[in-house]
């Protein structure tokens, strides 16, 4: 099947005007499950230097590293939707997801579990993601509380 990117509808100079906005960190997906990690009074430490990928957020003592993807820039189900894109962006996000599953197999290696939280499961229900988390952690109360 022929690409289907029929090419950028703004000038290279907008485009790039608006790609430098898209923060990498600190993401509206991320401050939602830090919002809801501290409802529940965790703590945790953020984009971890000295562990593959600088994951997004870290519960160090019981070995829990999170990352939280967006869709789009980490390629949710993106078998079905590559050849939309152009040559660029194919290659680029495809270097992130194997990336993204090299520190994984490096954390898991190293002793970690790894969860990885999409942005639309977010968006979804940030409750079941945070029972995912905490599922994870050591002596949490791990039902919802109503």
């Amino acid at each position: 099947m022929g690409r289907l990117h029929k090419g950028d509808i703004m000038s290279p100079e907008t485009r790039s005007a608006v790609m430098s906005r898209i923060r990498g960190r600190d993401t509206g997906p991320e401050r939602a499950m830090a919002d809801a990690f501290a409802t529940r009074g965790l703590t945790w430490e953020s984009h971890v230097r000295e562990l593959p990928g600088r994951p997004d957020f870290v519960f160090r003592a019981d070995r829990v590293a999170v990352f939280v993807d967006g869709d789009f820039w980490h390629g949710w189900r993106f078998p079905k939707w590559r050849e939309k894109l152009s040559d660029k962006w194919e290659i680029k996000i495809a270097a992130t997801r194997r990336r993204d599953a090299r520190n994984h197999r490096r954390l898991r290696r190293m002793g970690w579990t790894v969860i990885r939280i999409w942005e639309h499961q977010i968006e979804r229900s940030r409750e079941a993601c945070l029972l995912r988390v905490l599922s994870h952690l050591r002596g949490r109360d791990n039902t919802t509380r109503g």
